[in-house]
């Protein structure tokens, strides 16, 4: 009998099943992979934007709102919103909550919402993220 037999036929009929044995090997005589650095570094830069709502914005028809209504982190107004094309990305926060990319638009003139069955609030805070990326 072969010794894959004599293993099922002791082992299959007991629903058990037979690990095979593992062996402990010292890792430290192991060496890491050898580390590729790139010709160059990427650098993020992240803009914030912040606008408080002053009256409820119905977005049934859509909203747009100025860039000049914005501030930045440094609390300094806005004349246009800093977009990083094609390297980059921007995220909408209202009300703390990330928007689904497709809902809005950022242009440097204005921040546009689609039209959708919603309100928001006077005292809403709206937050545009801006990312892009550098090669250094």
């Amino acid at each position: 009998m072969n010794r894959q037999k004599l293993i099922c036929d002791s082992y299959c009929e007991k629903n058990q099943v037979l690990w095979p044995r593992i062996k402990a090997i010292d890792i430290g005589s192991i060496q890491p992979p050898p580390v590729v650095m790139p010709e160059g570094t990427i650098i993020p830069i992240i803009n914030r934007y912040l606008f408080i709502a002053t009256a409820d914005i119905s977005l049934t028809n859509g909203a747009t709102i100025p860039a000049n209504l914005f501030t930045d982190d440094n609390d300094n107004q806005l004349t246009e919103f800093k977009l990083f094309n094609p390297n980059g990305y921007v995220n909408l926060y209202i009300n703390a909550l990330m928007q689904v990319g497709g809902t809005y638009n950022v242009t440097p003139d204005s921040l546009i919402i689609n039209p959708f069955n919603e309100t928001i609030y006077a005292g809403t805070p709206i937050i545009i993220e801006s990312l892009g990326f550098q090669q250094m």
